[in-house]
């Protein structure tokens, strides 16, 4: 089962856009002996907006430089036709899981919901992390949703950034055995009994979040507070300021994202 801090990756990319292998070995290099998983091409890595060419090559890298961590990829794509197939390049690339999220749709059903993971079930042999957020989506799973999910076959996590600790506490306390991650920095402290943690601080400091996993306190709570405050984690861009604290530390090179690159 999976525990501890994941670390859901940024992407490094040139200033054509290419992803730079060398930066994806010098970042996965830094962070390894902090966690206990790779995350890439989740929303810190810009997963959504990562063209198929720049998600291939950037899982790809990852799984050749994970110094024996499991890859957890992830696929965030507007529609379960689209998933399906790119989970299915996944697993050609293999990964240990992929971590996809529900549809982009606002307008999805709860029953909508779990036949978009029902039928990823049924179509890619490669276990599931499920992603709850709604920044994306536009929508949230509910706890009797996901129970259903998670009864069907090899679902091994969920990433569960609703952004409440209550919602968390309730999923902890459900009957089922499907570890669960807190996805926000700010919530660790709240969301008694969870199983680990997945959030971009642990590209900078997954000491810290492992730390605060072992003893959680609230000294431990403020330091990462604050932490998230210096570097912007909060921010809209946040995954940008990742990048950019990374690059002054000489981890990598170049804080490039997909939207600059695009823009010029």
């Amino acid at each position: 089962m999976y525990s501890g801090t994941i670390v859901p990756l940024v992407t490094p990319l040139d200033a054509s856009g290419v992803v730079s292998r060398s930066d994806v070995d010098s970042l996965v290099d830094y962070v390894r002996d902090g966690v206990t998983g790779l995350m890439p091409t989740l929303s810190t890595g810009e997963g959504e907006k990562l063209s198929e060419l720049q998600w291939r090559d950037m899982v790809e890298a990852t799984v050749a430089y994970a110094r024996g961590l499991p890859v957890l990829a992830g696929v965030l794509l507007p529609e379960t036709g689209q998933v399906v197939r790119r989970a299915r390049l996944a697993g050609e690339l293999g990964v240990d899981a992929m971590v996809v999220s529900t549809p982009f749709d606002p307008n999805l059903s709860q029953d909508d919901i779990y036949r978009h993971y029902e039928t990823l079930r049924e179509a890619v042999d490669v276990p599931l992390f499920v992603y709850n957020e709604a920044e994306k989506s536009g929508n949230d799973i509910e706890l009797e949703t996901l129970l259903r999910i998670f009864r069907l076959p090899n679902v091994v996590g969920i990433k569960e950034s609703s952004g409440s600790a209550e919602v968390t506490r309730r999923l902890v306390e459900a009957d089922h055995q499907v570890p669960v991650f807190e996805g926000w920095e700010n919530l660790i402290l709240e969301a008694r009994g969870i199983t680990g943690f997945i959030g971009p601080l642990a590209n900078l400091e997954p000491g810290v979040c492992t730390r605060m996993l072992a003893d959680p306190s609230p000294e431990r709570q403020h330091e990462i507070d604050e932490l998230c405050k210096r570097f912007g984690l909060f921010d809209d861009d946040w995954y940008r300021s990742v990048k950019k604290e990374l690059s002054s530390r000489g981890v990598i090179r170049g804080a490039y994202t997909v939207d600059e690159i695009g823009e010029r």
